[in-house]
Formats: structure tokens, sequence, C-alpha cells
């Protein structure tokens, strides 16, 4: 694979509620090119889903819609057993909500990535992602599909070219893969990679050489045009400060997908 000289970096915002604060959205969203901001149903309400709208505006960074499962409880991260066609409803009354708040500050979204249970049930079910594609078509064309990056590249493809959108494939930086190209439970020991050194030099190993190092050590071919940072943890504002600098140092620049895509 060739060298990639551009790239995103993502992560996951807006997902207080209430007088519950989670993240720092203050503080990452100014490092990042790309905000996935929840649209609150397993996280984030109307105020919030404002104010992290006008940050991502304030820093010129890509807006985009990370719809989940209705389950605050379980913080979306739950499997739901719901149909295609409510999951369709789901993402198109998520996207549909952060589009207006968008809209109201003079912005466009750039992209959706669908959030926990919702991500990791279409990355093994791939007529999840056709139905989250075919709301995206009709909602709005020029917006951007984000999916797990791994061996189904060329069938991702097909569902966003059937639909007339363009899709993204995503490396997480901090996540542990396993030898099939899946995350890894974070049920698992070893699952979140803690070690920001460890995580800057995966994502530098992915851009030069399009491959990542699984849990048992096999190397993976795996190629992604954005990489997702966590931003809901005390490290996370050094982990995304150590990735930056890694690939500066690499001579990649960070840019949102909208750019480049």
């Amino acid at each position: 694979m060739a060298f990639r000289n551009k790239i995103d970096l993502n992560s996951d915002v807006g997902e207080s509620f209430g007088v519950y604060n989670l993240g720092l959205d203050e503080e990452v969203i100014p490092l990042i090119s790309s905000a996935n901001i929840a649209c609150g149903f397993h996280a984030g309400d109307p105020s919030v889903m404002q104010r992290t709208i006008a940050l991502a505006k304030q820093y010129g960074i890509g807006a985009g819609a990370h719809p989940g499962f209705p389950d605050l409880i379980g913080f979306g991260r739950r499997n739901l057993d719901a149909s295609l066609d409510e999951i369709k409803d789901f993402v198109t009354y998520q996207i549909g909500a952060l589009q207006a708040f968008a809209s109201y500050q003079g912005m466009k979204l750039q992209h959706v990535k669908p959030h926990g249970a919702l991500y990791n049930m279409a990355a093994r079910n791939p007529e999840i992602w056709e139905a989250v594609a075919d709301v995206m078509a009709g909602l709005d064309e020029k917006l951007i599909l984000v999916v797990l990056a791994g061996a189904n590249r060329p069938e991702l493809e097909a569902i966003g070219a059937g639909h007339g959108i363009r899709v993204a494939f995503e490396f997480f930086a901090d996540r542990a893969y396993n030898p099939d190209g899946s995350l890894v439970s974070r049920r698992e020991p070893g699952a979140v990679i803690h070690d920001q050194g460890v995580a800057a030099e995966r994502v530098l190993k992915m851009v030069r050489e399009g491959k990542v190092t699984s849990i048992d050590g096999t190397d993976l071919a795996l190629a992604a045009d954005t990489i997702c940072v966590h931003g809901d943890n005390p490290t996370a504002i050094d982990l995304v400060s150590k990735i930056r600098e890694a690939l500066h140092h690499a001579g990649v620049e960070i840019a949102p997908l909208g750019t480049f895509l």
C-alpha cells in the first residue's frame, strides 16, 4: 500500500446528558478533525447537541451524526433485537435532529457513524449498513458513511456506490483487533490500549504499511481513511496529542473527511 499523506482524526463527543457530564469535549474537539455527535438516543440531549455543534463550528471541524439504539441506561452498547425498518427509523430520527441543529448554526453535517452496538452489529450484518446508507441517501447524498475497516471492504464500497454515497473506512487507535479484523470485545482483557506510545505506533504502521497487528501478534491488511480516538477518559487528551504529533512528524496531514474523500 502506498504511504498516505492525509488522514482524518475522529472522536465520539456530545455524550453528556442533562446534569451528567461525560467526556472532555472542549479539550478534545480542538485536536480532532471530525466529531461524531450523539443524537439523544444513547447519550446527548438537545442542549448538548446544540453546544457540540457550536464547538465543531468554532474549530472548523467536520460534524457528523452518531446515531445509536434508544438505550440511555446501557449507553447504546447493548444489542437490540430491532428490525431493519426500525433501525432505519431510529437513524432517520437522529440524523434529522442533528441536521436541524447544524442548519440553525449555518452548518451541514459531514458524515454519519453508527454508535456502539449498532455499529458492531452492522460490522457482522451488512444489511444494517445497507439500511443506514439508504437513509443517508434519502436525507443528504453528500453525507459520508463511516464503517469499520476490514476484509469486507469491496462489499461496503458496493453498498455506498449502490446508494450514491461515499464510504470512509475507520481504524481504532486504542482498540485491539481480532485476527479476523473485528474489534476485541471490551469484556476481554487487552481490548483497550492505554499506552499512548503503543497507540501512536499502531497508527503509524497503519498509515505507512496498511497493516495492524492483531491481539495474537499476526499482521492484518487494513487501510483506513479516519482514525477514531476515544475522548471519554482523562488520558484522552494526551493520547490524541501523541497521535497528532506522530502523524505530524511522519508528514501526514490531519484533515476532515469531506476535504479529501
